[in-house]
């Protein structure tokens, strides 16, 4: 008998901070017709609520066109009146209980954690469906700290809540991070480059290297 095969992680796509609504929702099909994505994550810098209703309205037609779960950062108070599946929340586990009665057990609630074990599982405590640490990678951002690979690995082998590596992923971080996270999310590193869909399928091969 063959061995089982270790079930690779799955595609969290992020999409840019901005992003122009004429051209956009192509790249973003053709990605996700090139790539099986697990969630799609609305991820804007603005706070101009009607750009972020128009640019949610197209994202969520070509998520939902192809069975891609689409949520949005920050903004919970936006998920049922846009349509969108759930919220991503980025200070960890501070609004995860409150924003779980708000949305019902069905909405997608996931947290950033940054590189803190503590609120990664108070997250899961309070009603996250998944948590998200980072950056995974080496980035210039922030004050340095990196989600290590030690991290997800404890994660993984004690916690059942789904763990994302997220944050300067490169081939070689994704490749060292594929046995101990159940997905990647991949946003900034693959829209700045000139074909996001080629970018993101090398960045991908990276998991069975």
């Amino acid at each position: 008998m063959a061995e089982t095969e270790l079930e690779l992680p799955q595609l969290y796509l992020v999409t840019p901070p901005e992003f122009e609504l004429s051209r956009f929702p192509s790249q973003l099909a053709r990605v996700l017709d090139n790539h099986p994505t697990a969630c799609l994550r609305l991820a804007l810098a603005t706070s101009d609520e009607d750009r972020i209703m128009r640019a949610a309205d197209a994202c969520r037609e070509v998520a939902h066109a192809r069975d891609v779960p689409i949520v949005i950062a920050e903004h919970a108070l936006m998920v049922e009146r846009l349509g969108l599946d759930g919220v991503h929340l980025g200070d960890g586990a501070r609004r995860v209980r409150k924003t779980r009665d708000d949305l019902g057990a069905d909405a997608i609630v996931g947290a950033y954690c940054g590189a803190s074990r503590h609120d990664g599982m108070t997250a899961g405590e309070t009603g996250a469906d998944y948590v998200s640490f980072g950056p995974a990678g080496a980035s210039a951002l922030g004050d340095g700290t990196r989600a290590e690979h030690d991290l997800f690995s404890w994660w993984s082998e004690m916690i059942e809540v789904p763990v994302v590596a997220e944050g300067a992923l490169d081939e070689d971080t994704i490749r060292a991070l594929t046995p101990v996270t159940d997905f990647f999310a991949i946003g900034e590193e693959i829209w700045r480059t000139d074909d996001p869909s080629a970018t993101l399928a090398r960045l991908l091969a990276a998991m069975d290297g």
